[in-house]
């Protein structure tokens, strides 16, 4: 129980709403009419998702959600229990299977009771009946949960307010995201199709000459290729465990692994004295072979597993960024998705590597693409920054306000939403 700080009280969560309820198990249909409703993955994102909803012939009214609702994941795998979605204004969802919607009382903020809920889902999860592949919490449970909160209103919906501009940011940051990232694919291939001319202008079949190739029209003075003809690789190696270190000594490199890559703060290892070989440098290319096969490594040093290939070329053909550029591409992605095969653990081999095809303009309009790219990823990269910022703000907030341990008043003046 936590100890109420003055102006705060505990009270449990079932004397805070006054509905708590299970959707409609009504057959769902394969096609659209004008009932949608909720499934499970309607909230699998934290929010309601319009494209992940079901749909029935007919509903009774009752089910038709409201605004400030919050609907519940009670029964899932373990790690999804306990998240929550709140129903926004101007939503028309009728309540389904598998989620249990929560309606706030008069005496509570309902935004600040959805974010306290979301701070509550360690407890959710702790308090859940597992079983083989599910969990699952009963309403009486959840209306056991002890929330510590301000008996003002007024201070609850202070708080509210500023959780709810930084998640406004947040959702400005996203979007900004995903429309630089479609700005980038555009231009990626404008840029590995058409090129850019003397004028640094995007050449057009208008007022330049194109020919076929296998990737589609390009530039007439454009070499077709392959990888084969400018580049190298050499596999990695599977180093056996009792062969690894969990520190840095004389002579030992960082292991570069999948699992690394993935967590580097828990799946750091080194390996002593390696072949020279098997060592990669900040500048050097690495590429997954096999499971997420195709996936570009730039940046890191040490020793590579074999899962890896290195990738050696010929800067005098072919300049680094671009070569990075055009293995990020689709359209070789795609082929290299294709050739690695669809068996449980996708495995491309050297052979097949080295005849994915290369479209080639000379090494200055390489550079000069590149550097076009660079600008647009440039933009990207520093809005993935602001987004890592603002959730680590989102974080920090959550456990200062919705415990007390600020107050809210000196912080509003400081919160500001781009327009």
């Amino acid at each position: 129980m936590n100890t109420a700080l003055e102006g705060w009280d505990n009270i449990d969560f079932g004397n805070l709403v006054v509905l708590i309820r299970n959707g409609f198990s009504g057959k769902q249909v394969g096609w659209i009419t004008e009932y949608p409703v909720t499934r499970i993955e309607t909230i699998s994102n934290g929010m309601i998702d319009p494209t992940k909803v079901g749909y029935v012939e007919k509903i009774p009214d009752s089910y038709l959600l409201k605004a400030g609702d919050i609907l519940f994941s009670n029964i899932n795998s373990l790690k999804h229990i306990g998240k929550a979605a709140q129903v926004k204004n101007g939503t028309y969802l009728f309540h389904g299977m598998n989620l249990l919607v929560f309606r706030s009382s008069d005496d509570i903020d309902v935004n600040f009771l959805f974010f306290k809920l979301i701070e509550a889902k360690p407890w959710f999860e702790k308090m859940a009946t597992q079983a083989v592949n599910q969990a699952s919490i009963n309403q009486t449970t959840i209306k056991e949960l002890q929330l510590h909160i301000p008996a003002s209103k007024p201070e609850q919906s202070k708080i509210a307010e500023v959780l709810s501009k930084v998640d406004q940011a947040i959702e400005q940051t996203e979007s900004l995201i995903a429309k630089q990232q479609r700005i980038k694919t555009g231009l990626m291939q404008d840029l590995l199709t058409r090129g850019i001319d003397e004028h640094g202008n995007l050449r057009s079949e208008e007022t330049h000459v194109f020919k076929d190739s296998p990737l589609g029209r390009i530039p007439v003075e454009w070499e077709v290729t392959n990888l084969k003809s400018v580049s190298e690789v050499n596999q990695g190696l599977q180093i056996a465990i009792d062969k690894r270190f969990k520190s840095e000594g004389p002579n030992r490199y960082r292991y570069i692994t999948i699992q690394y890559l993935n967590n580097p703060e828990k799946n750091t290892e080194y390996i002593e004295n390696p072949s020279t070989n098997l060592v990669c440098k900040k500048d050097d290319i690495l590429f997954t072979r096999t499971g997420n096969t195709g996936q570009i490594v730039t940046d890191n040093e040490g020793v590579f597993h074999n899962n890896f290939f290195k990738i050696s070329f010929d800067k005098k053909k072919i300049n680094r960024g671009f070569l990075v550029t055009f293995l990020c591409w689709n359209p070789i992605q795609e082929l290299i998705a294709e050739r690695a095969g669809t068996t449980t653990i996708p495995d491309l081999n050297h052979g097949d590597f080295y005849s994915l095809p290369l479209l080639l303009p000379d090494i200055d309009e390489q550079k000069n693409i590149q550097s076009f790219l660079s600008k647009q990823t440039a933009l990207f990269n520093t809005e993935i920054d602001n987004l890592k910022k603002l959730r680590s703000l989102k974080a920090a907030l959550m456990q200062d306000l919705l415990t007390g341990k600020k107050r809210v008043t000196p912080l509003m003046k400081n919160m500001g939403v781009r327009s």
